[in-house]
Formats: C-alpha cells, sequence, structure tokens
C-alpha cells in the first residue's frame, strides 16, 4: 500500500508515520508538511507543502490512502486564519482525494467535535457531532463533519473513516503543547511531578486521554482493514482530580470554573496566554468516550493509560523536551521564547515564524 499523510510532523502525525512504517502491508509512505523535517525517517519521502494552495492532487494520485492530519490551532486571536487551513484546507483536500480516486480517506476528527454532555455516561460514535459552537477549534471540527457526511454521499466508492481520540500526549509533544495551550509564560519545571505543593482544580473537570503511539495504531489499522465510519479513541482510566492529585503529587483544592474561565478571559486578552476561555468551557463540558466499536472493529486496545500518557508528557514539560520535527523541536519557540513573545501569544503560530526565518 501506499499511505499519503498530511500534517505528518505533529504530535499525532509522527505516531501515524511511525505506526505505517512497521506495518507489513504498507510498502510506501509520503509525509506531507509545511516544512520538511531536516532527518528524514526510514521508510518515509517528504514533500514541503500547505494544504492551502499546494497541488493536492499530484500528491494524492496513485495513493491507497490519505490520512489526513493537518491542522492548525494557533493564532487563537486571528480566527479566519485557522479557518483557511482547518476547513478551507480540508475542503481542498476532500476534492483532491475525489479526483486522484484515492480508495480510502482517513480522517483526523476529535472528541472536540462531538455535542456537550453533563453526565459521565460514556457516549457512542451516533452522539450528535454539534461541538462547542464558542470554541473556535470544536466549530471547525464540527464543520467539517458535516464536510465529510456531503463527501460520503457524492462519493460511496471510497471508504472514509473519521477518527475521534481523546487528549493525546508523549513526551516528545511536551514544547509543542506547551507552547499551544500555555504560552511562553510558564516556567518548564513548575508542571513536573511533585513541584507544585497545592494546585487549584475546577469542579467536575474530568477528560480521557490517550498516547500518541497507541492513536498511531489505531490510524494503521484503519489504514489496511476494510472498516467505515467513526471510531472512538481513549485509555480506559479518566483524569479527574483525584488523578491529578496523584499524578503530580500534590494537594488540590476546588475552585469555580467561572473563575478559571475569567482568568483565562484576562490573559488571553492581555495575550499572556495563547488558548481561548471558550476552549476551556468546551472542555468542562466534553462527552466521555465509549470506546467498543474500536475494540471490536478495528481490533484496537490502548497499550498505556491515561495516566501513565499525562505523566510522561508532564515529565517533558519539566524536562523541556521536544522532538525531530519543526512543529515538536524543543527550540522552536527560540531563545528564551523570544518567538513565542514576538508571535503576540496567540497573534500568529511561532512555527510559522520559525519557518519564514528558515526561507530567508
Amino acid at each position: 500500500m501506499r499511505v499519503v499523510v498530511t500534517g505528518a510532523t505533529g504530535n499525532v502525525g509522527t505516531a501515524v508515520v511511525d505506526a505505517l512504517t512497521t506495518t507489513p502491508a504498507v510498502t510506501s509512505v509520503l509525509g506531507v508538511a509545511r516544512r520538511k523535517p531536516d532527518r528524514g525517517l526510514a521508510g518515509v519521502d517528504w514533500v514541503g507543502a500547505d494544504v492551502r494552495d499546494a497541488d493536492l492532487v499530484s500528491l494524492f494520485r496513485g495513493a491507497d490512502a490519505v490520512v489526513h492530519l493537518a491542522w492548525v490551532f494557533q493564532p487563537t486571536h486571528r480566527p479566519l486564519d485557522t479557518w483557511h487551513t482547518n476547513v478551507d484546507g480540508t475542503e481542498r483536500v476532500l476534492a483532491a482525494v475525489a479526483e486522484a480516486e484515492v480508495p480510502a480517506l482517513i480522517y483526523a476528527s476529535s472528541v472536540g467535535a462531538y455535542a456537550p454532555r453533563e453526565d459521565d455516561e460514556p457516549v457512542t460514535e451516533s452522539w450528535p457531532t454539534e461541538g462547542w459552537p464558542a470554541a473556535a477549534y470544536m466549530a471547525e471540527k464540527s464543520y467539517v463533519e458535516r464536510l465529510l457526511d456531503i463527501f460520503e454521499r457524492d462519493n460511496p466508492d471510497i471508504r472514509v473513516v473519521r477518527m475521534r481520540p481523546a487528549f493525546t500526549f508523549q513526551y516528545d509533544s511536551a514544547s509543542e503543547q506547551r507552547r499551544l495551550f500555555a504560552g511562553p509564560l510558564l516556567p518548564n519545571r513548575l508542571i513536573r511531578p511533585g513541584v507544585l505543593p497545592v494546585l487549584p482544580y475546577p469542579w467536575g473537570m474530568r477528560f480521557q486521554a490517550l498516547h500518541s503511539s497507541d492513536v498511531g495504531r489505531a490510524y494503521a489499522l484503519a489504514v489496511t482493514k476494510q472498516v467505515r465510519g467513526a471510531f472512538n479513541l481513549a485509555a480506559d482510566d479518566v483524569i479527574d482530580r483525584d488523578a491529578i492529585t496523584r499524578i503530580l503529587r500534590t494537594r488540590t483544592f476546588p475552585v469555580p470554573p467561572r473563575a478559571v474561565k475569567a482568568a483565562l478571559t484576562v490573559g488571553w486578552w492581555l495575550r499572556l496566554v495563547p488558548a481561548t476561555p471558550e476552549l476551556f468551557a468546551a472542555m468542562m463540558h466534553l462527552p466521555l468516550l465509549d470506546t467498543t466499536r474500536a475494540r471490536t472493529e478495528l481490533g484496537w486496545t490502548p497499550r498505556i493509560s491515561a495516566a501513565d500518557a499525562l505523566t510522561e508528557v508532564l515529565h517533558g514539560f519539566g524536562d523541556g523536551a521536544g522532538g525531530d520535527t519543526p512543529p515538536l523541536a524543543a527550540d522552536a519557540g527560540g531563545t528564551l521564547r523570544y518567538r513565542e513573545f514576538a508571535s503576540g501569544v496567540g497573534g500568529h503560530d511561532p512555527v510559522d515564524q520559525l519557518t519564514r526565518h528558515a526561507h530567508r
């Protein structure tokens, strides 16, 4: 099989590429990213291309499957920019898949595409994908779900798979995820387990997670098995206040979510943090995922618990860890994180600044 992966250099992309290169049925992997990694990976060819304007038909022609992961979280202060990449870019990918007559499309959806749920009863893949409209990330994921509905209707011969994972962590993603969600003012060592003596924790916040390697294996299975439709992906355990207390080896005390949101609102408007307050609000209402379908039809079982995946990335935060690709690079923010400050903290993507600097 020949597989093309868009967004192949990110947290999930690197894990998917790793899984595909160890899958016997896959003989060729083409990684597509805005900036190619400096070091190659055995079994992978790389193309520097942007889904917003690249000749995707030429890249996809002859492929047995396209795995579409390309997605941006920043700049949160410029929502039209993220829409252009995430929604318009996905529309171009869908059109190119159809024109190139690719037999299968595996798309990276998210738990964030789901409509809110106020209880802890896990939802199956039939739960409405209306997202949380006030948060750009959720609104974009929900909108793309509608694009896929239309695409499937118009292209019934193309096998479409929608992967809906929970929060995804690995050691090498620590610097990237700190840049995207916490910003440049958070000291690395402060997040290391055992450092904080006490931590405020929003009432009722709980979420699921899994390790990037487990997500990568699920994508590889979706590429090689003749499955269709949506698949929820999450580890068995749920991260809640008790879990955070154990993982961080600290004491926690509950605080009202509205107080946390108010603080994030001030921080976001003052460009102190890149994550929007509405993203936090959406997180407080995410449903828990029932992963039965992935286990029975994909034959997928997570190997790493949510607690271990979160612990791993927290150690990565403390170590200032990163990966070998531009989005994961530990130094993508620049010396003393100057590139993050220069971006306006949510005004531009620091990795874009790194890319522009490299091409001067």
